[in-house]
Parts: structure tokens; sequence; C-alpha cells
């Protein structure tokens, strides 16, 4: 089966969420936002390849994971999900790479998280987006790095 890969900023209570319940929580009646390779990021870049698109939608996530942020101080995390075509709808608003995630995405759909190496960095609207990887197994890990 087909999936799609989702970049979804997360922030602190949401990577609490995810280790209790084991779900990263979406429905119809309350979407989260997330990015991916959408129809749009393709038509706006008609030379790129799956990375370069992948890369874009990726630094949109990271430039909102600034306001997922609970303190000015706090890192920025994305976590890399993939999910069923159905649990995705277009049009999240914002950027080309925008989607609208409408069902909770469990724990083993997550592929990895990516976080900011220091405490701090700034929102500068997505330009540093270098951040640390991690597997799907160390949320307690990353969680420790948010405090």
């Amino acid at each position: 089966m087909p999936v799609v890969r989702i970049y979804l900023p997360v922030g602190r209570r949401e990577l609490e969420h995810l280790q209790v319940t084991g779900t990263v929580d979406a429905s119809p009646s309350s979407p989260r936002q997330g990015f991916a390779v959408t129809d749009e990021l393709r038509s706006r870049t008609p030379n790129a390849d799956v990375e370069e698109l992948e890369y874009a939608a990726f630094a949109d996530a990271v430039a909102a994971s600034a306001s997922a942020r609970s303190a000015p101080g706090d890192r920025r995390v994305v976590a890399a999900t993939d999910a069923d075509p159905e649990w995705v709808s277009t049009g999240g608003g914002g950027a080309v790479s925008s989607v609208a995630l409408v069902a909770p995405v469990p724990m083993s759909r997550i592929a990895s998280f990516h976080v900011d190496e220091d405490r701090g960095v700034p929102d500068d609207g997505g330009q540093s987006d270098d951040l640390l990887w991690y597997d799907v197994t160390e949320l307690a890990e990353v969680r420790t790095l948010l405090g």
C-alpha cells in the first residue's frame, strides 16, 4: 500500500502525548498541519527530483516548527511520518507543501525525529534547517533534549 511521507512540526506537549498514547492525534474535526510533496509543490518546481521535493516539504515543516515550541528557547522538532493517503487532505493552508492530517498516526508509522542541535535557535523562517536525526525508538532522548 502506498504511503505519503508527512513532516509534522511537534512540540513538547505532542511528544509527551505520543510517549503516553503511542499516537499523534488528528481527525477530520481537528486536523493537524503537516508538510508533504503536493501536486502544487511539484507544479511550482517541475524540474526538481523526489529528494529535492522532499527537502522542500521538510524545510517548510522546520519553519513551522518554530511556532510549535512551548518556549522560545526550545529546540525545533519535526516528526517524519508515513501516512495512508486517505489520512491526508491537501490544502492545509500556508506553504505549497502544506497538508492537513485528518487521522491519528500511530508510533509504528513514525520514521524519525529531527531536532535542533542547540537550544534557542531563532525563528529564521526555516533558513537554518540543519537538524539532527533521531530514530523513532529514541523518543525518550528527544523528550530529554526539550527538558
